[in-house]
């Protein structure tokens, strides 16, 4: 029986067949589906190394580093 890790990662994984597929069928929008596809792919990935682990976060776009001034 699959953990819930694993089997998060194999519903992440056809997610990204999934993109790619649609990508395929419909060129105009074949960029923006396979960069969803290798996402997908990435975080499959994560969870299968470290189900447990956190996403490191980013500030918004434009927003100051700790600290510092505003971007802009």
């Amino acid at each position: 029986m699959p953990t819930n890790a694993q089997l998060a990662a194999k519903m992440l994984r056809d997610a990204s067949m999934f993109f790619r597929q649609v990508g395929e069928q419909n060129p105009p929008v074949a960029d923006q589906m396979n960069q969803n596809a290798q996402v997908y792919d990435q975080v499959a990935q994560m969870v299968e190394a470290d189900p447990t682990g956190e996403v490191p976060m980013q500030p918004p776009e434009g927003a100051p580093p700790e600290g510092g001034e505003p971007q802009g």
